[in-house]
């Protein structure tokens, strides 16, 4: 079966949730010291309306999925609608940050499914009205190079795991099509953006980010994208169009914070 068949084929790939939440492999990062090392992985909450998985590449930048961003009428959503909570686990978050400024890539067009165009394009970096410490939350590097190492993994939230971050140690690249990703990771509803992690060397790096999810010859999959030149040029966007730090005098009303998995999550491709 040719990938096109396989990325535009609806039937081929309509979303099986309860077959994607059903994997096994996950470990919920309950205790602080699970959590030690992760807390740079946190939800995005959009203004009660879902959660994404989002997670730290600098003291400023969060990287998630470009669906997340955008709202129902496909417009980008306001930045004061959607606020990263970095390593939250049961209601407490390591830091909790405004979204300052909002860079989707323009390679992604929201209005329409995501085939294997948006896929490799469903990237997006949010900047915070305040930078996280690196004491507070060591931001993840980006993966380089063709070598993955010896083991791809996922941290994520999910629907019926929402309030803490689970981790699935190992799973499994199944495919690769022009920087597109095919990996066999256990990933629901709310783990759109979600960090996939390649191991070479010491600390994981940012291999993908989950994108959607069907099935493929009789196993269900997730899909992501290459990162290096996304994530580079939506670095140029936002330099391109600096966004200002709001004023520290003026209190800033705080906005989402609900755990709702009833809005843009887990969008699956064919849907």
């Amino acid at each position: 079966m040719s990938w096109r068949a396989l990325i535009l084929g609806g039937a081929m790939l309509a979303y099986a949730g309860s077959a994607l939440a059903q994997g096994t492999g996950l470990r919920r990062l309950t205790d602080r010291d699970d959590l030690f090392g992760w807390e740079a992985v946190g939800r995005l909450e959009l203004n009660g309306q879902g959660y994404c998985t989002g997670t730290l590449i600098a003291p400023e930048l969060v990287l998630t999925a470009a669906h997340c961003v955008y709202g129902k009428d496909d417009k980008l959503r306001p930045a004061e609608q959607i606020r990263f909570r970095a390593g939250l686990r049961d209601g407490v978050a390591v830091a909790d940050r405004q979204a300052l400024q909002i860079a989707a890539h323009p390679g992604y067009d929201p209005r329409r499914r995501l085939n294997m165009e948006n896929i490799r394009h469903d990237v997006a970096l949010i900047r915070l009205a305040e930078p996280i410490l690196s004491s507070q939350a060591n931001a993840f590097a980006l993966h380089s190079g063709e070598e993955y190492g010896s083991g791809i993994s996922v941290t994520s939230y999910g629907k019926g795991r929402d309030e803490a971050l689970s981790r699935q140690r190992q799973c499994n690249l199944m495919g690769e099509h022009r920087d597109v990703l095919m990996i066999d990771c256990n990933v629901t509803f709310g783990s759109s953006g979600a960090p996939v992690f390649s191991q070479v060397g010491g600390r994981g790096r940012i291999l993908s980010l989950v994108s959607g999810g069907g099935s493929f010859r009789g196993k269900q999959v997730a899909f992501g994208m290459k990162l290096p030149q996304r994530v580079a040029e939506l670095k140029a966007q936002l330099r391109r169009n600096p966004a200002a730090a709001p004023d520290r005098r003026i209190k800033r009303i705080r906005v989402g914070g609900g755990a709702s998995a009833g809005g843009a999550k887990f969008v699956s491709v064919g849907d």
